[in-house]
């Protein structure tokens, strides 16, 4: 597998390898020792599968203080993922990354905890699917507007369809300091 490091440190695309012929395709979609040796070192403990149409667009989400690292990748279709650094004093704090996955490139996105993270759908459907390092815990689900206009992400689609919670959540600026992670060098 290859690992391509993104500007936000800790956040990787890794890219595995694919055995391909006139059948279809073969892929090790994780290996624990694999992604250990890349610098993965978060012990998955649930996995989650999310179906969306084109247009649709969720997050900018995260956990704390029960923070939660995700491995994401698509099962079918196509999304521009995006991560956002929401760590307290973190040098890349409010700066984010984004990456298209589908099931032709076969990408996968790894977010460490602390990072806010959110998709978009650009097929007419996709199956997302991401394994988690801690269990989903409600006390700690939170969110950043996905349309800050402070950290000038450029989405794909100009008029999501977004569900009624995501578009409460306040900018970066005006979520409580408490409940935002702190960056630990």
């Amino acid at each position: 597998m290859k690992v391509i490091e993104t500007l936000l440190k800790g956040v990787m695309i890794i890219e595995p390898v694919v055995f391909g012929d006139d059948r279809g395709f073969f892929v090790e979609t994780y290996h624990q020792k694999r992604y250990e040796q890349a610098g993965i070192r978060s012990i998955f403990v649930q996995d989650n599968l999310s179906f969306s149409v084109k247009g649709t667009l969720r997050g900018l989400h995260y956990q704390y203080p029960h923070a939660q690292a995700k491995l994401v990748q698509v099962i079918s279709g196509e999304i521009f993922d995006v991560v956002v650094d929401i760590r307290q004093g973190s040098p890349a704090y409010g700066q984010w990354a984004g990456i298209r996955l589908s099931d032709d490139n076969k990408r996968q996105l790894y977010v460490p905890e602390g990072f806010a993270h959110g998709f978009c759908v650009l097929s007419e459907t996709a199956l997302v699917f991401y394994k988690c390092n801690n269990f989903y815990a409600p006390d700690s689900e939170w969110g950043i507007l996905w349309s800050d206009p402070a950290l000038k992400i450029d989405w794909p689609v100009k008029d999501p369809i977004i569900s009624d919670k995501d578009s409460l959540y306040p900018f970066l600026d005006d979520v409580p300091r408490e409940s935002l992670p702190v960056y630990n060098g």
